[in-house]
């Protein structure tokens, strides 16, 4: 399988670095398999990045979970590792706060809004797709096999 990391800069050995902030998944290194997805990360800040793209090959004996869509379980869970509740899986995939439903998360989170609330705003938002990994084991099973340099223009910015 191929996965990209948009990024600012050539990433040939990714890394998992602790942040200022959680993550929907906690600290990790996060990819995803849509290469536009991977693009748009990659300009989000800058006029130029990068895509870089990896061999992923999964090794079943790393720990593993996967949410197919957004689920309670799925927000119980970003909610426990926004709030820096860490875990003890190697890689989690699924569904991506983006942008429209970041919001979402964190009212629910502080108790601004109810569970309720919180899918009816979302119901008609699509989240994009991400692929983390979360300890040595699982970057292991990422090959960089190179990159690609990409421009911010006036139609993605």
């Amino acid at each position: 399988m191929v996965l990209f990391y948009g990024s600012k800069e050539i990433v040939v050995y990714p890394s998992i670095r602790k942040s200022i902030y959680n993550r929907d998944f906690y600290f990790g290194f996060y990819c995803t398999a849509n290469k536009e997805q991977a693009e748009r990360c990659a300009i989000r800040y800058e006029k130029k990045g990068y895509v870089n793209k990896y061999n992923y090959i999964p090794n079943p004996a790393l720990k593993y979970l996967k949410f197919e869509r957004i689920t309670d379980e799925w927000l119980d869970f970003i909610v426990a590792c926004r709030v820096g509740k860490a875990h003890t899986y190697d890689i989690v995939e699924g569904p991506m706060v983006d942008d429209a439903i970041f919001n979402y998360v964190q009212d629910f989170v502080d108790g601004k809004i109810t569970r309720v609330a919180f899918w009816e705003l979302v119901k008609y938002n699509h989240p994009t797709y991400q692929i983390s990994f979360h300890t040595i084991s699982a970057l292991d099973t990422l090959t960089f096999t190179g990159s690609e340099t990409v421009y911010r223009n006036k139609n993605n910015s």
